[in-house]
């Protein structure tokens, strides 16, 4: 049998020879488009839909595509890297098999995937989370004084949200956006929407800070004479579970790749809500990798603008062979497999 060390270089290798591929791929245009699996299809892997197979049976081992190419939250990078991931792992593949997907279903072992950030921890936090629609009705009268503002109640519940903060839980957060504010200024509008995004550190106190939520807006929109309405806008999100057998392995190879992580932080980090759930299901990572300073924060402009400079590249390059490591352990060695559920089990028995 290959020693680790000797398939760790294989792997490497490859992601030496991808390396020019891997950029390109992480520079072409981005946006809502999903991934292309069209190197992986030409690499011998079975696609079907969205989802990339090479091998059968078990081990099987995920790596988690993004279902877009956003380069504000650095999608394009995790779309290369992941992509490298599996193109070097099966080089060495004996035994098991590879999937690459943006959603896992059952039969899978382990889930791999990271997060490009500001920070770089073995395990990003990840809160749950959800998000509520907020719709505020008025109405248009004849005359102005016959008239109640949807957009002024709205304006209340944005005021009434911001007082809210103040109280809530440490680790929770609210933020809102307009998604609909009228149609003329020559009409008083009968309606207004917005949407808000709610976290917190576990789903107890993500129901609470939704009821608390839910009750300041019904007020504040009373206040002004309209009426608002709240329901939840898509699924809750369970927050984050780490899983240290994995993730400290991962964090071993990315060292030897040339790039330090702290065990975790604490505040939550942006990421993809879909990587909470799949934790409670089975074991996962999400490690954060440092792209830019935390002063330029996940989503914004000069972030998108990071993923295209020097130190973007070393992340791809550098991500991508940790991920083809980790990933080629797991099809080895069968214990570690092993070791990554019985790890999960203890902490679903625990509750944590």
């Amino acid at each position: 049998m290959e020693s680790d060390e000797d398939r760790h270089d294989r792997t490497d290798h490859e992601i030496e020879l991808l390396a020019e591929r891997l950029w390109a791929w992480s520079r072409e245009p981005d946006g809502d488009q999903e991934p292309d699996l069209g190197p992986l299809a030409r690499a011998g892997f079975e696609i079907t839909g969205r989802t990339a197979r090479y091998g059968s049976g078990r081990p099987c081992v995920a790596l988690l595509l993004p279902s877009d190419r956003h380069r504000e939250f650095g999608h394009n990078l995790v779309a290369a890297a992941v992509a490298g991931a599996a193109l070097a792992t099966v080089r060495t593949l004996e035994s098991g098999s590879v999937v690459v997907t943006d959603r896992p279903a059952d039969g899978i072992d382990a889930v791999l995937t990271f997060q490009p950030g500001v920070h770089t921890w073995a395990a990003a936090p990840l809160a749950a989370r959800t998000e509520l629609r907020v719709t505020v009705h008025g109405n248009s009268g004849p005359a102005p004084e016959d008239s109640t503002d949807a957009v002024a109640g709205l304006v209340q519940v944005f005021t009434a949200i911001a007082a809210l903060r103040a109280r809530l839980p440490s680790g929770a957060a609210v933020r809102g956006i307009v998604t609909h504010g009228g149609e003329s200024t020559d009409v008083v509008p009968d309606f207004a929407e917005a949407r808000f995004g709610v976290r917190a550190p576990d789903s107890e106190t993500l129901g609470r800070v939704v009821t608390e939520v839910t009750t300041a807006a019904e007020g504040a929109a009373m206040a002004t004479g309209t009426k608002a309405n709240v329901e939840r806008f898509g699924p809750i999100h369970a927050r984050f579970h780490d899983n240290p057998v994995l993730s400290g392995h991962f964090a071993r190879h990315l060292a030897a790749c040339g790039i330090h992580a702290s065990p975790s932080g604490t505040a939550a980090v942006p990421g993809r809500a879909e990587v909470g759930d799949l934790s409670v299901r089975m074991p996962t990572i999400h490690p954060s990798v440092a792209l830019h300073d935390p002063v330029r924060a996940v989503g914004s402009r000069a972030f998108a603008e990071a993923t295209g400079s020097l130190r973007a590249r070393t992340v791809l390059l550098a991500t991508a062979s940790a991920l083809a490591r980790t990933a080629s352990d797991l099809l080895a060695h069968p214990a570690l497999v092993r070791q990554a559920w019985d790890n999960f089990a203890d902490r679903a028995r625990r509750g944590g």
